[in-house]
């Protein structure tokens, strides 16, 4: 027996039309909200547990994965509102330290739990950039340092060439090659089947090409080296 379109019922027509990345960033929208709540959850559960819960491997494994998840949908929703021309920057004018400083705070249990040191190296400096943005930015680098560092992660903030320039380094082995660089990594060149997207990256990078200042622009930076001897990342801000 056959069927045409004017068997098709209409609610199935109607769903056919769906946008279906729409439908894909509100699934992710909620995802990110539910991962909140469950960090939140999990600080409040080390709260109260205290040295009992800051030492348990398995305990600290489970917020550092869940931490990762979260900015990665953080990161999914940026790159979703860049491709819909639907992410700007709301630049407002923040003193660096202060800025660094609440980061510090917020990853400070885990990485005691995980026994690695962080520390901050900031110049008095006051910077404009979207607060938020920078945010998703340096908890997914933290996040990444934490996951290669060997004993110590820093955050540093300093004025170079007339850019605000904000870098986490790690004591870990540094960053391949293949992954040092400057500029800006496009969309085309992220390699899905390997496994590394560096979706971070292509996330970063944006972030930074929002923050502009006349025909300046910023721009991220992966090397080697540092105080620490191992992995740098930075971003320039203008």
């Amino acid at each position: 027996m056959s069927t045409n379109n004017h068997d098709t019922p209409v609610e199935f027509q109607e769903a056919q039309s769906i946008d279906f990345s729409m439908v894909l960033a509100s699934a992710v929208h909620d995802m990110k909200n539910s991962l909140g709540m469950l960090l939140n959850s999990l600080d409040e559960l080390r709260q109260e547990q205290g040295q009992l819960i800051g030492e348990s491997s398995r305990f600290n494994t489970l917020q550092y994965e869940a931490e990762r998840m979260h900015n990665d949908l953080v990161q999914l929703l940026g790159i979703y509102r860049l491709g819909e021309n639907n992410l700007s920057a709301h630049i407002e004018e923040h003193f660096v330290p202060d800025f660094l400083s609440e980061h510090m705070a917020r990853h400070t249990p885990l990485l005691e739990g995980l026994g690695i040191g962080l520390e901050i190296e900031a110049d008095d400096e006051n910077g404009f950039f979207d607060e938020d943005l920078l945010t998703g930015v340096l908890n997914n680098t933290i996040n990444n340092a934490i996951r290669y560092t060997s004993t110590r992660i820093k955050l540093t903030a300093s004025e170079q060439q007339g850019f605000l320039v904000i870098g986490v380094e790690d004591d870990g082995d540094g960053y391949p090659e293949s992954m040092q660089h400057s500029g800006t990594p496009g969309f085309k060149s992220l390699d899905f089947k390997s496994g590394s997207t560096s979706l971070g990256l292509f996330f970063a990078s944006s972030v930074a090409q929002l923050h502009g200042d006349g025909d300046r622009t910023g721009s991220i930076r992966l090397h080697n080296g540092g105080s620490l001897g191992g992995g740098v990342f930075e971003i320039w801000l203008p």
